[in-house]
Formats: structure tokens, C-alpha cells, sequence
């Protein structure tokens, strides 16, 4: 009993914790963004997988003067916003005090393991750090943990047998974005550059959006707690769960209760498409969207429909679901759902449905076989990163805890990932 209490330690015996910076202030002056060091946010930690390459912000050198650049494999603790999520970063970076940086001590701690532990602890973490205004974990409360962290040696076989499943879910995500990126590209090439098979024999035709429509609807936010009225268990996709879901990741979408009526009218359905209907104008535009497929629906263990941010749009017929589909992306890329929104007082743009309806055109002629367009479904993909994912979820707080022994076991890094960030 007395050896395995003594593996709990706090982070400051296994490696050096410290915040990030950004002194100056305004936080938000012109003057610090916009050069060529990465600047990683919450946000950024809270969707990378497990390794931070992704960012949607840098800083000049000015701002790189009032904050600090922290080298690959440092790991990523996110203490204010999105509370307690982390990811390791795999380039050099600057990122804010909202983010505190763990840095491994050669010997004493793996930094893939601290991660893997410190993911374990994410609820406790987050229960100490409710406030009665904003929740926050402060470095003092992080650095009063201690956490269950065995000899190095047992760190790294944890270490390995975990990172092989995330391994397996980064090549998965990838070749996600491949295939999406090349049903992309063959798009443009058909309906935008009018290079599609047989394009010297037919003429594309020009029709309304509202002729592939069947009906749309405004989405669902329910009820927190069933009752009799809400008694439907439904999971409610957000906009903000759009790439967590396309990616197989259904941990973030809600479970909340619907009357009767919401769930006939607006239950998701294959071929269905989501698209976000209301969004700060300040970050981005509305039109988002996600292409329901069914395997993205067998994600779930239960009925799904969109949040009331969003609409549900349904085409007549599903054999253009992937047309559409292609169609909003590339619309949404270019920034042209920007022509069918309108802006509040309040900066939140709301996307006019019906304005849409009848003013975007979608170039089409019934005789092109939109069959090769889905053939690049990557919802299969998904669901295999899902089930990667559960199996991964269900053995992390047994090796975690110590319940799984592996000082037996006879495993390590396969090279070139023994000293990786």
C-alpha cells in the first residue's frame, strides 16, 4: 500500500510548470498579431487530437517580445475557457497565461504519459475549478494535485500501448482530410472549371437551390432534464461539433430531452444536411455544414437532430446529398454565404434561409454520374476512429490507475517515436 501511495506525486517532481505569457495590454492590439510564431489559444489545445500542429493565430515580433516561445513537447494545460484539456505541441509556439506549459524532466516523466494522466483527471480538475462567475483552474490549485506517476520505465510502456491507438487515429484523420480534399478538388473541376466527363457533349443547367429542397427546418436545444413534455433523449450536433463528429468524435455533442413534435420534424435522417444558421459575425460566417451519412448516425445510440443554431435542410432526393454538400463547403470556403446572411445589433449573423432558397444557383445536368462524387465517403473512416477511440477511452484509466499491470510487459516506442514530442 505504502508503494503505491508513494507514486503520487505532484508535477513539480517530474518536470518544471509554468504559464504562458501575454503582458501586454490590450490583449487584442493590431500591433502584436500577424507575423510568423505561432500563437496557440484554447481553442486550438481543446481540437488538436493529441499534437498541436494547427493554429488560427500568430504573432509579430512585437508580440513574440511580450510573451515566450516554447519549444516542441512541451505539453499543453488549458486552465481558463475550455478547462483542463491538453495536447503536446509538435512545433515551436507562444500561447497566453490561459494555457500553462508542463515541460518533462529527462528520466523522471514521459511527456506522452503525463498527458494520458493528466486526461484521466480531467473532470476532477474541472470540479475544483468551478467558479461562481467563470470556471478557472488556477496554477496554485493544478500544482496541489498529485497524480499517480509510476518509475519512467512504466511511463513509457503506458505510454506506448496508449500512443499506438492515437497513432492509428492521426493516420485515420488524414487520410479523412485526403479523401475530402480530393472530392473537393473534383468538384471544382466539374461544376466550376465545367471539365466534367462528356463536357463537350452537354450544357449544365443553372437551377435554384430550392429545387434539390424538400423542406428545412430550425433546430432543437430541448431540455437539460427529462420531463413529461421533454421526454425524448436526443443528441443535439452544434455547429462546434462538426469536425469532432466528421471525425468519428462524438464525445463534446450533448444528450438533452425533446417533445414529441421536435423529434418527427427534425430527427436526422441520411442524406440530411446540417448547416450552422447563426454565428458571430466577428469570426466568421454562417454556413457551416455537415453531411449526414449513416455512418455517421451509427455513431450514436440513439436518435440525433441539430442545434437551434442550425438548420436542417433535406434534400428531395439523396443522390445529390453529396452535390449539395460539396457545394456549401466550397460556398463557405470563398466566404459567400456572407451574401445571404443578415447582421444583427448585436453582431450575430443570421443566415436567410429562403433568400438562400432562391438566389444560389447550382450548376447541374441530370445525365453526370454524381455516384464517383460518393465514392470519397469518409464516414467509414469514422466510425473505425471511433471504435479507435473507445478502446483506447476504456484501457486509459485502468493503465492509468495501476489496474493493468505492465511491468511484465515486454513493450516500448517503435523507432523513431522513442523521442518524439
Amino acid at each position: 500500500m505504502k508503494q503505491y501511495e508513494s507514486q503520487f506525486r505532484k508535477l513539480t517532481e517530474v518536470g518544471t510548470v509554468n504559464r504562458g505569457k501575454s503582458k501586454h495590454r490590450p490583449r487584442n492590439a493590431p500591433e502584436l498579431y500577424g507575423g510568423s510564431y505561432p500563437f496557440i489559444q484554447t481553442g486550438d489545445v481543446k481540437h488538436a487530437n493529441f499534437y498541436i500542429t494547427e493554429y488560427v493565430q500568430t504573432y509579430s515580433e512585437k508580440g513574440l517580445a511580450q510573451s515566450k516561445l516554447w519549444q516542441p513537447g512541451t505539453l499543453c494545460i488549458t486552465i481558463a475557457a475550455n478547462i483542463a484539456d491538453t495536447a503536446i505541441l509538435k512545433i515551436p509556439a507562444c500561447f497566453p497565461d490561459s494555457i500553462i506549459g508542463f515541460i518533462p524532466e529527462k528520466g523522471k516523466s514521459e511527456v506522452r504519459f503525463i498527458k494520458y494522466c493528466l486526461d484521466t483527471y480531467k473532470k476532477e480538475m474541472q470540479l475544483i475549478s468551478q467558479g461562481t462567475t467563470q470556471d478557472n483552474l488556477s496554477q496554485g490549485k493544478l500544482l496541489s494535485l498529485r497524480f499517480r506517476i509510476p518509475d519512467y520505465d512504466q511511463q513509457q510502456k503506458i505510454a506506448a500501448i496508449l500512443s499506438a491507438y492515437d497513432e492509428l487515429i492521426e493516420n485515420s484523420q488524414r487520410r479523412i482530410a485526403l479523401l475530402e480534399k480530393m472530392a473537393e478538388e473534383i468538384y471544382r473541376e466539374w461544376f466550376v472549371r465545367l471539365r466534367f466527363p462528356g463536357h463537350k457533349k452537354i450544357k449544365l443547367e443553372s437551377r435554384p437551390l430550392r429545387d434539390f429542397v424538400q423542406e428545412y427546418i430550425g433546430g432543437d436545444w430541448g431540455e437539460d432534464m427529462q420531463g413529461s413534455k421533454f421526454a425524448n433523449p436526443v443528441y443535439v450536433i452544434r455547429g462546434t461539433d462538426f469536425e469532432g463528429v466528421l471525425q468519428g468524435n462524438i464525445s463534446s455533442v450533448p444528450l438533452r430531452y425533446v417533445k414529441d413534435s421536435s423529434l418527427r420534424s427534425r430527427k436526422l435522417r441520411v442524406g440530411d444536411l446540417i448547416v450552422e444558421n447563426s454565428v458571430n459575425h466577428q469570426s466568421r460566417t454562417a454556413g457551416k455544414s455537415l453531411l449526414i451519412t449513416q455512418h455517421l448516425l451509427d455513431l450514436f445510440d440513439g436518435d440525433a437532430i441539430c442545434a437551434s443554431f442550425c438548420k436542417l435542410i433535406r434534400p428531395k432526393n439523396t443522390k445529390h446529398s453529396k452535390l449539395l454538400s460539396l457545394n456549401f463547403r466550397l460556398l463557405f470556403e470563398q466566404g459567400l454565404f456572407e451574401y445571404f446572411q443578415n447582421v444583427a445589433t448585436n453582431g450575430i449573423a443570421n443566415l436567410q434561409a429562403e433568400r438562400l432558397l432562391d438566389r444560389h444557383l447550382i450548376f447541374f445536368h441530370e445525365n453526370i454520374d454524381l455516384q464517383i462524387l460518393d465514392s470519397f465517403d469518409t464516414s467509414l473512416l469514422a466510425r473505425v476512429q471511433a471504435n479507435l477511440r473507445q478502446t483506447r477511452d476504456q484501457l486509459l484509466p485502468r493503465l492509468i490507475s495501476g489496474k493493468l499491470a505492465v511491468e511484465h510487459l515486454d513493450i516500448r516506442f517503435p523507432p523513431g517515436m522513442e523521442d518524439r514530442p
